[in-house]
């Protein structure tokens, strides 16, 4: 151990030969990705402690450590990056246990977060509540202020008002306020000075100014944004600097990046001035992996499916590339009116708790999250879920789970499988279990359906890349339902979201307001606001000036039809200055673009230019993905294990991934084992390996289905 810490400290001195760690932290486990220096990478997982994630991020990192033949502070010293994906945000909506959060708002438009612009989730159900308040609207103020479309001060702020409401909102014991005024972001004067008032009325009060926090319209997207902001937005500053503390006194001597959920990453400090941006981070890290192995096995157009072990994410890739989605990207019941990857998420997990309502069964969307977990973990748990189901089907390894650091009690969940599930269904326990298998599928399946129609592709067109711990146990399942012909599941697959995270760039996102139809845009003016735009992101990115090859800006325009509530992104055409010539084509595209989402198109009518952005890129130096070799003998059976297939019992040949190489080829009905997490092959169905370490599968329809 001495030795190996002294060979790492001369490899720092030397500036060479540093590793780089991807953390994704999930709802069951924390996922870990180190890329050694040879560019080889070792998976490794540690179970997510809840009450303080940093706790299992550093039991994580120490795992890596030994792996190594280091201790944790020989591995931090010669490690150039870490980037985080964290949950933190989501599991403050998702519980509701964010800060006490205030509204300071334009007097009169203090119900707008509950107007909602009249959506309802689902209209076919009268009885929906409404969402959770942010803010009770005790805690929503409206105070004396108005300023017009154009900016300009029709009613001057009343900051004896703003005092007087601050002094309420503190005695309602407020942590965090969030300040939305109208037109705020075309003039933010009277927003900097609440601001200014609540340092001196109330110093210990977060604040989340709207202009700051997404600086245009529409007016509720914005408020409901700078809510969220506002609600998470302690509750994520203290995780950081908790994880920060923790990594250094572990030993790290670099900055920790955190990725957005724009596909980007960035600084503690940038998140902390919009947390906002974290939401839905994890599962971002796994589409840009999705989109990297895809493109090393020349697939373009590919639904990516992410199985953890409380969630099931999908996002819909069309020419390689995801669609980054702004204005109405619905999380947790609340919009985020930001730029998003457009991942769609069901409760659908491997911790997904299965139960029988009114002589139905029903899977998810709660769940046994890390603790207690399943049955089968022997933690406590008492539900039976998805999990459970796939240990007693003979799907995972009892014995040898996750990587060996685990056994299964599978006694344990045949008797609260028969109990909880058989029995009120008049089933069999097997019955039973695979029902819930076919159940969860069902689900994921119809969640594909509705994200591949609601985008107006055809799923049967498309190749399925399965990843998550949970993914390739029912990957091939879905693929055989939905009928589509391929799935790829890359070896990486149960960390995937934390090699993602290695595979990002630095990402910056401006955006200001600029509200015309597109034959009144001041061209000179767009410049202006773009050259704005860009300068701002360039004095951020300078900060992480050497670890990035080169900057790339793109200008895009937020474009509607008039009467419409939902604009559009388009580039903007050219690559220099805006002009009439670029105006047009912008436009013309704009056109296209609708025509092609949503099948039509209204050249008559003149588009109206909502919001100007740019998106700046910091390219970073990324690992190369690993490659295997190649073998003309036949694989090994690492043995047999009876599984459920089709409704019986078969000895079912068991293959160790480790083992396969390019040239082997394994037919179903088998099962093989990776490090952790399984695949299961039905009848009819083959896999095979690329050199990228890529299990290419074909996929028949299991009989029965």
């Amino acid at each position: 151990m001495r030795k190996a810490g002294a060979a790492a400290a001369r490899r720092v001195a030397a500036g060479e030969g540093m590793y780089r760690i991807g953390i994704d932290v999930g709802g069951t486990f924390t996922d870990l990705v180190l890329a050694r220096p040879n560019g080889s990478v070792i998976l490794e997982k540690s179970p997510t402690t809840p009450t303080d994630q940093s706790i299992g991020v550093v039991r994580g990192i120490e795992r890596l450590a030994a792996r190594e033949g280091l201790d944790a502070r020989a591995l931090l010293r010669t490690t150039q990056s870490i980037v985080h994906g964290t949950t933190t945000a989501d599991n403050a909506m998702i519980e509701m246990s964010g800060a006490v959060t205030g509204l300071i708002t334009t007097r009169g438009h203090r119900d707008e977060i509950e107007l909602r612009r009249g959506f309802k989730e689902n209209i076919w159900d009268p009885a929906l509540p409404p969402p959770p308040p942010i803010a009770q609207r005790r805690r929503r103020i409206g105070v004396t202020e108005r300023l017009d479309f154009r900016g300009n001060v029709v009613i001057p702020l009343d900051e004896d008002d703003v005092r007087r409401a601050l002094h309420r909102l503190a005695k309602q014991g407020v942590e965090s306020l969030a300040v939305v005024f109208m037109f705020s972001f075309i003039n933010p004067a009277h927003e900097r000075r609440v601001r200014e008032i609540a340092a001196e009325e109330a110093p210990e009060m977060a604040v989340s100014l709207s202009h700051e926090v997404m600086p245009s319209a529409p007016e509720f997207e914005r408020t409901s944004t700078t809510l969220v902001n506002a609600f998470v937005g302690p509750r994520i500053d203290r995780y950081l600097s908790r994880l920060v503390e923790r990594l250094r006194e572990a030993g790290f001597r670099r900055e920790l990046l955190v990725m957005q959920s724009n596909g980007g990453i960035m600084t503690p400090d940038y998140i902390r001035k919009r947390p906002v941006t974290v939401l839905a981070s994890g599962p971002t890290g796994g589409v840009i992996a999705a989109c990297a192995v895809a493109d090393k096995a020349k697939r373009r157009d590919f639904v990516c499916a992410d199985m953890g072990g409380t969630s099931y994410d999908i996002c819909l890739i069309r020419d390689g590339r995801p669609e980054i989605k702004s204005g109405w990207n619905w999380h947790h019941r609340y919009v985020i009116g930001l730029p998003m990857v457009d991942i769609h998420s069901i409760g659908a997990g491997g911790g997904s708790i299965a139960s029988v309502v009114a002589g139905a069964l029903h899977v998810g969307p709660r769940s046994a999250g890390a603790e207690p977990g399943p049955i089968c973990y022997g933690r406590g748990g008492s539900e039976v879920t998805v999990t459970d189901a796939n240990a007693f089907l003979g799907f995972l390894n009892p014995d040898d789970f996750c990587s060996g650091t685990m056994t299964l009690d599978v006694a344990a969940v045949r008797e609260a499988m028969r109990d909880q599930i058989a029995q009120p269904l008049k089933l069999g326990v097997a019955e039973a279990a695979y029902g819930i298998y076919r159940l969860v599928n069902a689900n994921m399946a119809n969640a594909i359906r509705r994200v591949a129609a609601e985008r107006g592709t055809d799923p049967r067109s498309l190749t399925l890349v399965a990843y998550g711990g949970n993914g390739p146990v029912h990957a091939t399942a879905q693929a055989a339902e939905l009928g589509i012909g391929e799935v790829l599941v890359p070896k990486t697959a149960p960390t995937f979201s934390a090699l993602g995270l290695q595979l990002s760039d630095h990402i910056v996102d401006e955006v200001r307001a600029y509200i015309a139809p597109s034959n009144e845009i001041e061209v000179a003016r767009a410049n202006r606001l773009f050259g704005e735009m860009t300068r701002a992101a360039e004095r951020v990115l300078k900060k992480r000036k050497g670890q990035h090859r080169e900057v790339r800006h793109q200008r895009i325009m937020h474009l509607c039809y008039p009467g419409q509530t939902f604009d559009m992104p388009v580039a903007v055409a050219g690559d220099g200055k805006l002009g009439k010539a670029e105006l047009a084509a912008t436009i013309e595209r704009f056109h296209q673009q609708h025509e092609e989402l949503h099948t039509y198109s209204s050249r008559e009518e003149i588009p109206v230019l909502r919001s100007l952005r740019v998106t700046s890129v910091g390219i970073t130096e990324k690992p190369a993905l690993p490659t295997i070799g190649r073998s003309s003998k036949h694989p090994t059976r690492k043995g047999k294990r009876r599984a459920y297939f089709d409704g019986k019992w078969l000895e079912t040949p068991v293959y160790d991934g480790s083992l396969l190489k390019v040239g082997h080829k394994v037919r179903g009905p088998a099962i093989v084992e990776e490090p952790f997490t399984t695949i299961v092959l039905h009848r009819g169905q083959s896999a095979s390996l690329d050199r990228h370490g890529n299990y290419r599968i074909a996929v028949g329809r299991p009989r029965g289905r």
